[in-house]
């Protein structure tokens, strides 16, 4: 693909984007495109599940600019708060994610297992493509790091001892639920 729009008005999952890309698909797309510097479009999450509303956004921006789109939907499912905040993780804690969810569990001192989950949506004029990932992890005592977004700062994945926002971007970018949800993604386009 010449051009390909990365819908979300996040900057951080555009860098994201951006480094899995020029990691694992350089020859996915020429030119990455950050969707709100190219028009202004809200896309209503009203899918019942991460791809749903994936797919939601990718064919929204597809038919608003003509131009292949990559859309994704994400949450934190933690074990103990039976599968929350998943589906609304971003819009539930309201920018506020880490020290919501430590007050959620402030009882919870035996059961921290949590997973992100990730889905991602290619919708180009051929098809639309869907892929899923996760990254397995739990969640701390209290907030570390300064890197990533969201609740970065409270989850450890599995196999390290630090959080998302304590490990370095290329790593925890090589990781994480996107990361395995953009290889599952290259897996099928190449199909």
């Amino acid at each position: 693909m010449k051009k390909l729009i990365i819908a979300t008005a996040n900057r951080g999952k555009f860098r994201e984007f951006e480094y899995l890309i020029s990691k694992f698909g350089k020859n996915f797309a020429d030119e990455l495109i950050f969707a709100p510097e190219t028009a202004k479009l809200i896309v209503e999450e009203t899918g019942k599940t991460y791809s749903e509303n994936a797919a939601l956004k990718a064919r929204a921006w597809f038919e608003k600019s003509g131009l292949p789109c990559l859309a994704d939907d994400s949450g934190l499912e933690v074990e103990a708060l039976g599968g929350a905040p998943g589906l609304f993780s971003a819009r539930l804690a309201k920018g506020n994610e880490a020290a919501w969810l430590l007050n959620e569990l402030k009882n919870e001192n035996e059961n921290r297992k949590a997973r992100f989950a990730a889905s991602l949506a290619l919708c180009t004029p051929e098809k639309i493509l869907i892929s899923e990932g996760f990254c397995s992890g739990k969640i701390t005592d209290a907030a570390r790091g300064s890197n990533g977004f969201g609740y970065d700062p409270v989850f450890m994945p599995d196999g390290f001892t630090k959080t998302f926002a304590e490990l370095e971007p290329e790593i925890k970018n090589s990781i994480s639920h996107r990361a395995n949800a953009f290889l599952n993604l290259l897996k099928n386009f190449a199909d």
